[in-house]
């Protein structure tokens, strides 16, 4: 029989690590017999009991930085910075003040999108399968347009894929026309955030950290006027930075703003004392925005991607003038990578979770890279909350932890303890993913529901999200605590498993009912077991009953067929391999679904649905996926 587990509680929002001891819950009998009966029958043994216990995680905790150790002088002139004396004032106190230039040329670490290039040589921005044209875009910001399409305009992250598509002198003349429109409509920053796309902190700081990386596209023309105002809007943009970047809209959007700051500090003249302020307050939002183990508060790939791709781009900077970063910086690129690495599957594409897609393996290779971080991917990721169990061919990933907290969320998710399922590179089981590329050819009205406890694959409650999702990313009241144990277990003739057992509180408010699950995950790659359980959150079930969901979204390509007994189901991969879900009772439907693929595109998948009515009293439902052949 399985063994019974004692899990622990930690709250997500406590950053003293401390932790509680849950409750022993063991496996219903009746269902740890129909598993064990199962694998008996097909000739493999039950694991048993013993095995190495993995030790519970500790609760969510901010990583502590130290900024960059300087002279006594240097902290005054830092300090005069930032009370407004101006640097000129503090660097050549009786000198004439530098003329606009820039210091060093930037080679960018980071190759743009080559298909995005030639959209923009075309006379289009491409942004996740739309096309819109330039002449059309709104470049002061009046009329809203798309999200992705507003950070890609407004950020200039375009620059790169218009470099990564030809010759400088080929494109450089296409860089300096938008770039010259993009000024006409901006010609002054505001008084402070808010007043436009264009500035906000992140965007604000995210183009001129790209101006300054792709300074040769945009100063290199034949046009002096047009050189002079870029130059003038680039010291504007930085002093701007200086006065507001304490107003970004969310850390990741600060840790932008210190960027910029800190690049330019860099690359323009009289700049030390810009770049003594910002390395200390980037380190110090750095330090509040990623966790202990590297992974960042709003637990988004979306976001640890950009936090890497930031400093990738700002060590560059450094380079271009023969410094050393802050070693803090290099430490915390060092934390930032494993955790991202813990989400990608066998084909190095990464998984689909807090708003993120299927994006190509291809891509992130390049960024990490980029980082130059040789690590591998972490396992047991407790602060950030994903678990990764590699069996051979096969990667489980499961969240095993509350969504992030309202003021870290940007595209908040109630996916806690969703899982996803490859092998040999394909994938089997996935969410549907996709939030953050809403506006491209995903509908922007699909945003909500993406961000939805359906669209992923785990279990929901009266077609109700374990967490609230409310507009603009944000996510309201649910699950606030999660229990989770991971050991790995021996079986009887020698195999191997690794079972994962975790719960969440998020339905314990409105229907009294505690989400329990546990996977178990042979060594070798070709079984999953899972049990869905519903246990009475305060010891004593309520009267009535409750409509509830299991989903699990299959991955692309995959050919489904039901059993005649509608118990189960075959799955034929697009490598010819067939695996075989059965579930412990209960009938399975076949219903459609959707993906966003590697590049943010919308694909058709199906989707089998668990579903019925439970006791509010509890109950379990178990499942088995199987490799046949």
């Amino acid at each position: 029989m399985v063994e019974a587990v004692t899990s622990t509680r930690g709250d997500p929002t406590d950053n003293d690590g401390s932790v509680a001891e849950g409750r022993a819950i063991p496996l219903h009998p009746d269902t740890a017999e129909a598993l064990v009966n199962d694998s008996a029958a097909s000739g493999d043994d039950p694991y048993l009991p013993q095995g190495e216990v993995v030790e519970p995680g500790r609760a969510l905790a901010l990583a502590d930085f130290t900024p960059p150790a300087i002279s006594a002088g240097e902290r005054l002139v830092r300090l005069a910075y930032r009370l407004g004396v101006p640097a000129s004032a503090l660097t050549t106190p009786f000198g004439k003040q530098a003329k606009p230039r820039l210091l060093a040329t930037v080679l960018n670490p980071l190759p743009g999108n080559r298909a995005g290039g030639t959209a923009l040589r075309a006379g289009h921005f491409l942004v996740y399968g739309v096309k819109a044209p330039i002449a059309q875009i709104d470049f002061a910001g009046a009329a809203r347009v798309a999200p992705p399409l507003e950070r890609v305009v407004h950020s200039f992250s375009w620059l790169a894929d218009l470099e990564a598509c030809a010759p400088r002198e080929q494109v450089a003349p296409i860089a300096e026309r938008v770039l010259a429109a993009w000024l006409a409509a901006n010609p002054k920053p505001p008084a402070r955030p808010g007043k436009g796309p264009a500035w906000s902190v992140a965007n604000a700081g995210t183009r001129e950290l790209n101006w300054l990386v792709h300074a040769p596209l945009i100063l290199s023309g034949s046009d002096k006027a047009l050189r002079a105002k870029v130059l003038a809007t680039l010291e504007d943009t930085a002093r701007w930075l200086d006065k507001n970047v304490g107003r970004a809209e969310d850390l990741l959007g600060e840790v932008a703003g210190w960027c910029g700051i800190v690049a330019a500090g860099l690359l323009l003249p009289d700049g030390k004392p810009r770049r003594l302020y910002g390395e200390a307050g980037l380190i110090r939002a750095l330090g509040e925005l990623v966790g202990d183990d590297g992974g960042v508060l709003s637990r988004s790939p979306l976001g640890q991607i950009e936090a890497i791709t930031l400093l990738v781009r700002l060590r560059a900077c450094y380079h271009a003038l023969r410094t050393d970063p802050p070693t803090a910086l290099e430490a915390i690129l060092s934390l930032l990578v494993p955790p991202l690495l813990a989400l990608t599957h066998g084909d190095g594409s990464l998984g689909s979770w807090q708003g993120a897609w299927a994006i190509d393996g291809d891509e992130l290779a390049a960024l990490i890279a980029a980082t130059g971080v040789r690590v591998r991917p972490l396992r047991d990721v407790r602060q950030w909350g994903y678990q990764r169990v590699v069996a051979q061919k096969a990667i489980l990933q499961f969240d095993a932890a509350p969504p992030p907290l309202a003021k870290h969320a940007r595209l908040g998710c109630a996916s806690t303890l969703a899982f996803e399922l490859s092998h040999a590179g394909h994938r089997i089981i996935v969410n549907c993913g996709g939030a953050g590329c809403a506006g491209g050819l995903m509908p922007v009205r699909l945003e909500q529901g993406l961000r939805a406890t359906a669209a992923h694959s785990t279990l929901t409650l009266d077609d109700v999200n374990s967490t609230a999702i409310l507009i603009n990313g944000k996510i309201g009241s649910g699950v606030s605590e999660v229990d989770i144990d991971r050991r790995t277990l021996t079986g009887a003739k020698g195999g191997g498993a690794t079972r994962l057992e975790a719960s969440h509180n998020g339905y314990a408010a409105r229907y009294g009912l505690t989400h329990r699950r546990i996977l178990i995950l042979r060594d070798d790659g070709t079984e999953l077991r899972g049990e869905d359980l519903l246990i009475p959150a305060g010891g004593k079930g309520k009267n009535g009953k409750v409509s509830f969901a299991i989903r699990f979204h299959l991955g692309p390509g995959i050919d489904v067929r039901l059993s005649e007994d509608g118990q189960g189901a075959g799955l034929a991969l697009p490598d010819g391999t067939f695996w075989q879900f059965r579930s412990g009772g209960g009938q399975i439907t076949v219903e459609e679904s959707i993906w966003a693929d590697g590049q943010g595109r919308p694909q058709p998948i199906q989707q089998l649905v668990l579903q019925g009515l439970v006791s509010r009293g509890g109950g379990n439902f178990a499942w088995l996926l199987k490799k046949m052949g």
